[in-house]
């Protein structure tokens, strides 16, 4: 890696379902030393209407920690949103938000993976997308659009970081790895599909020209006073950003999982897959940096336990998210109950607890009631659903991952992560927690010079990076037991294995 002068900071603004943070992200040529700056929480609004995000709030927040971090290290060299993919607002003419986006869990597009088969068959969508079919996809969302004033007055969509960015910049724009999690995109043109939001009938002119990640958008508005750093749109999905800071080689076969409110477990791979078997396992095509694809599939991830610690906090049982994982800890494998943590019913908020005991005694297990007993439930289940997924993913691609790197806020959870290493029978490396912000600098880096290249950003990860190794148990006896008890009581199925050596 070419050597460079200085030691610019960038500001990064990462955004989760549960809470945001802002970093500063000083690069010294070999490696970035994050900083957070100011951390607050992302708490949704139930009004009549539904379930929505408080964007003004956050970015009031946003704003707030970038005042800081430039109070505290001076100019920043670039400043950049990675967020939650699928959820939008919609613009009028005059480039005004039409209402508060809604949130992913409203229950609005819950009947519209139907309505969309009539229009496009679910294949030809997969062939143009690779995106996989759940509900909460931009495409639902905009089919349950249909008919309302709010989409007959919108002039344009732009996606959560789009919005964010553009409240900062006043420049307007696509990034295309957010674009690409919406279902609308053509995998390999790599632009809006003109035939899939025709054939749904959706409207043309909401969608703007695509962007690559890496492209400045111009500078900050003077009414926010943070000087003129250039907003630049960084790789930002989180977990676009994410996968960049992974410390592996590039196209390495490594799986990669970025474990957080949700999981998404998946492999770098150079060009989309787009066949029949990557449509059957319901596998996903994410545009990353550099025109790589994402080959992923989204998991319920540690937001069923953070339900879970809500509803006993409701019931006046505050635990510590550290109390339950030394809860869950006490418990053996054998004494939890398994379910599919994808399970349609777990989807939206309330009542977790209830929920997983209602699924695991429709399966004819014991229903969990001990804290303790639904953590250790959650997190083997979760652990069991990761290794389907992985065995799916390594079916599609012909090749089996040597290991897998955890990254995100779940590389933390010591726990999760020796029962991943346990059942996925592979090193499990963990590191680093903060991917997302990481992945957002080195982005950035990359769009004013610093770095030549996503190798170099996968380079500069390893260095700034210090994951813990989590070996899978000699003893594969009791992980295959659980594995096969998982199997039997979700009716999933397992597939063929893969009898090529590891990479």
């Amino acid at each position: 890696m070419e050597e460079r002068s200085g030691k610019p900071t960038f500001g990064a603004v990462d955004l989760g379902a549960d809470s945001g943070r802002v970093f500063t992200g000083t690069f010294d040529g070999t490696r970035v030393e994050l900083r957070e700056i100011h951390r607050f929480p992302n708490r949704p609004l139930q009004l009549p209407d539904g379930l929505h995000w408080n964007l003004a709030g956050l970015f009031e927040q946003a704003l707030e920690g970038l005042t800081a971090a430039v109070g505290e290290s001076g100019p920043l060299a670039g400043v950049a949103f990675d967020t939650w993919a699928i959820d939008y607002g919609l613009l009028d003419s005059r480039r005004r938000l039409l209402g508060l986006p809604y949130h992913y869990r409203d229950p609005r597009s819950r009947e519209m993976v139907e309505r969309a088969a009539t229009r496009v068959p679910p294949l030809r969508s997969y062939q143009v997308s690779g995106i996989q079919a759940i509900p909460i996809n931009t495409v639902y969302q905009l089919l349950a659009e249909e008919g309302t004033d709010t989409l007959a007055a919108a002039d344009r969509l732009a996606l959560v970081p789009d919005l964010l960015s553009y409240w900062l910049s006043g420049e307007l724009a696509n990034e295309r790895t957010v674009a690409s999690t919406t279902g609308l995109v053509d995998a390999v043109a790599g632009t809006w599909s003109a035939e899939l939001i025709e054939g749904l009938g959706l409207p043309a002119r909401i969608f703007g020209p695509l962007i690559e990640p890496g492209t400045v958008l111009g500078p900050v508005l003077p009414r926010h006073e943070l000087g003129a750093t250039p907003v630049i749109a960084t790789a930002s999905h989180d977990t676009a950003a994410a996968f960049a800071a992974a410390p592996a080689e590039l196209f390495s076969a490594a799986a990669i999982l970025s474990s957080g409110t949700w999981s998404i477990l998946g492999m770098e791979v150079a060009e989309p897959v787009l066949t029949d078997a990557a449509q059957a396992v319901n596998l996903s095509n994410e545009a990353g940096v550099e025109a790589t694809t994402r080959l992923l599939k989204n998991v319920m991830g540690l937001w069923l336990v953070q339900e879970c610690r809500r509803g006993w906090a409701e019931r006046g049982e505050a635990l510590s998210f550290d109390q339950l994982m030394r809860l869950g800890e006490a418990v053996e494998n054998e004494d939890a109950a398994l379910f599919d943590p994808d399970h349609p019913s777990l989807l939206e908020p309330g009542e977790m607890p209830a929920r997983i005991a209602a699924l695991c005694a429709a399966a004819g297990a014991p229903a969990p009631t001990d804290p303790g007993v639904i953590v250790r439930s959650i997190l083997l289940s979760l652990a069991c659903k990761y290794r389907l997924v992985l065995e799916q993913l390594e079916s599609v691609v012909g090749g089996v991952a040597p290991c897998v790197h955890v990254i995100g806020g779940g590389a933390r959870n010591s726990l999760l992560c020796r029962l991943s290493a346990e059942l996925l029978d592979r090193p499990v490396l963990a590191g680093p927690a903060e991917a997302s912000a990481l992945g957002n600098v080195l982005v950035q880096a990359i769009a004013v010079g610093e770095l030549g290249s996503l190798a170099e950003a996968h380079e500069v990860a390893r260095a700034s990076a210090s994951p813990q190794l989590y070996e899978p148990e000699r003893d594969r006896g009791r992980a295959e037991a659980t594995y096969r008890r998982f199997l039997d009581v979700t009716g999933l199925t397992q597939p063929a294995p893969i009898s090529i050596e590891r990479i």
